[in-house]
């Protein structure tokens, strides 16, 4: 890896289909790569497949040795693990630590800011399929930042750097933020559901072939319009 100047030393607990996809994209732009957790055969199987050279270590031996730690674990989960790794006072004072989850601000890593670390969330506003086909999808994306405002930058500049364009969501936003993004994709998958039901009830060979022009179009035209 490069590790030129101002580049950071990046840890990243979490290997699903985020995790790894973050990691090539912070490689991309020149960050040192330390390791990266993975639980189970498909976790390790995805992070052989997409980042060979890389070690699979521990959460404790990760965030020893790292500058940035990014947690790309569910929303769900990341309290929990904050707290205990505060308990164990794992942390470093003047450590970046990054979350991914679109439910939760910085404040989630309150514990641990109180050992003095620097508290970022970035959420990526794609669906991860977990292959390096995201670091494309990323470039056309929007991730919503939220953080401290002196540090603020910082995570506009990970996001920039991860190839998608900032957008600062406020910490008192972030739920709303969320369940916004969450009914867009639930209602986005029930609806072309039901009709490539429909469309094989009625003989179509191929709906998705039929179907995504169309809702290509749909899509972008209600984005295009005014009304509100």
């Amino acid at each position: 890896m490069n590790n030129r100047a101002g580049r950071l030393r990046v840890g990243v607990i979490g290997s699903g289909r985020v995790g790894p996809v973050l990691a090539l994209a912070l490689a991309g732009a020149g960050h040192e790569l330390v390791g990266i957790t993975a639980a189970g055969d498909e976790a390790k199987s995805r992070v052989a497949a997409m980042l060979p050279n890389l070690p699979i270590a521990q959460p404790d031996e990760l965030i020893k040795n790292s500058q940035l730690v990014v947690f790309a674990i569910p929303g769900s989960e990341l309290p929990a693990v904050v707290d205990g790794f505060t308990r164990a006072k794992l942390w470093q004072p003047g450590q970046l630590v990054m979350h991914t989850a679109p439910e939760h601000g910085y404040l989630v890593f309150g514990p641990a800011m109180a050992q003095g670390v620097i508290p970022l969330a970035v959420h990526p506003g794609i669906v991860f399929t977990g292959t390096s086909m995201d670091l494309i999808r990323l470039k056309e994306a929007v991730c919503a930042v939220t953080a401290p405002d002196p540090v603020l930058p910082i995570a506009q500049a990970l996001a920039v750097e991860m190839g998608a364009e900032p957008l600062v969501i406020a910490e008192a936003d972030r739920a709303a933020y969320a369940d916004s993004v969450q009914a867009a994709c639930e209602l986005g998958q029930a609806v072309v559901k039901n009709a490539k039901q429909s469309l094989t009830a009625l003989g179509v060979a191929d709906p998705q072939k039929l179907l995504a022009p169309l809702l290509h179009a749909a899509v972008d035209e209600a984005l295009r319009s005014t009304d509100t």
